[in-house]
């Protein structure tokens, strides 16, 4: 007896999964709310021979409502460089895998990047099944630029180390993007207050899901409203670029001036380059001229 061909449901109505060809498929799936599946998504996730997820009980969610039957197989971080070689194997011999996450786009924040990695190496087809990401879910409704963006993931848990991971970002002029937990938004909030002051920011839960809720200010605000506030599920914190100062050219040249007689020459013009946050083409040449006038 030949197996059933592939199927998903939508409503009770079945609807056949065309075939897929050999190749890791990168599937995004929805961020809370179900119906952001795309056809194209639940097509692949009918036709995979195995669908490999995070969590093979939280991705149970979403396929049972869409009656897919596919077989299921964890990869997550503690797994994933261990079970990369198998799954590059199956698919040079011809199987068409899925790769989602938990929710939203894999990758991001979630694990895969080792199998990835192993797929490029071996030169075999990953295909991307673009769709629902929380980060630019978030990026979109903050009002905030977007035409230049960092995404930074998750700052690291203890204090220490987040402080010196924000220093890094304090010149940066694109607007930044943050994944958080719950129990840590808080804290990494007044963390940011410290390091970047008063910018402007948006912090965005429960997004697509019954209470999403935005909530805009400067970081200072922010930090205090959710001080003492219970906070349920991942957060996405946006974060206003640093601003450009100008620099008059009096200033950065008395400086360089002084620079130049402690240092050699290309030292002062690195020096005051960063410092001032100019080419340093410009700085050299004036350089050069202060040099002549001495």
């Amino acid at each position: 007896m030949s197996d059933p061909t592939p199927a998903y449901f939508i409503g009770g109505t079945g609807f056949a999964a065309p075939p897929l060809t050999a190749g890791l498929y990168v599937v995004s799936t929805p961020i809370g709310n179900l119906r952001d599946i795309t056809i194209r998504a639940l097509e692949t996730l009918a036709a995979a021979h195995i669908i490999l997820c995070e969590d093979t009980r939280t991705s149970a969610k979403l396929l049972d409502h869409y009656g897919i039957k596919g077989r299921r197989m964890a990869l997550h971080e503690h797994n994933e460089r261990d079970r990369a070689a198998d799954i590059v194997a199956r698919i040079a011999a011809g199987e068409a895998i899925a790769l989602i996450s938990d929710a939203g786009t894999p990758l991001l924040s979630d694990p895969g990047f080792p199998l990835i990695r192993a797929m490029a190496e071996a030169e075999l087809p990953v295909i991307p099944i673009p769709g629902p990401s929380a980060l630019l879910a978030a990026l979109v409704v903050a009002g905030l630029p977007t035409d230049a963006f960092s995404f930074r993931g998750f700052l690291p848990p203890k204090s220490g180390a987040r402080a010196n991971a924000l220093a890094t970002m304090r010149d940066s002029r694109e607007t930044l993007v943050f994944y958080e937990s719950p129990r840590r938004l808080s804290d990494t909030l007044a963390a940011m207050t410290e390091a970047f002051g008063e910018r402007k920011a948006v912090v965005a839960l429960e997004l697509t899901k019954r209470f999403e809720r935005t909530r805009r200010g400067t970081l200072a605000e922010l930090a205090a409203a959710f001080a003492d506030e219970e906070v349920k599920g991942e957060a996405v914190v946006v974060v206003a670029g640093a601003t450009e100062t100008v620099v008059a050219a009096e200033d950065w040249q008395a400086a360089l001036e002084e620079a130049m007689v402690e240092q050699p020459l290309r030292a002062a013009v690195d020096e005051i380059a960063a410092r001032y946050g100019l080419k340093r083409k410009e700085v050299y040449d004036a350089a050069l001229r202060l040099k002549a006038q001495q």
